[in-house]
């Protein structure tokens, strides 16, 4: 799990069948402790209804497929 901030939202003109819909994010990785940026940024589907600036968290590798969103679909991080 990564603790990370929403901040911005991409879109993509075209992308795999399965994601038609689905919302991705651009998440800044952040300190549990400090809050403050840590890491490169890294895009996730948004499977709760995140916002900009909001604190999330991210699972990633095969563990990003198993909620009902992404059931199925090739995805690498979901919030």
């Amino acid at each position: 799990m990564i603790i990370a901030r929403v901040i911005g939202t991409l879109v993509s003109t075209q992308k795999d069948a399965k994601l038609t819909g689905a919302k991705f994010q651009i998440c800044m990785p952040v300190s549990a402790t400090t809050q403050q940026p840590d890491g490169k940024p890294l895009v996730a589907i948004d499977s709760v209804g995140a916002g900009v600036g909001e604190l999330v968290l991210i699972c990633a590798g095969s563990s990003a497929r198993q909620t009902s969103k992404t059931n199925n679909t090739p995805t690498d991080a979901t919030i």
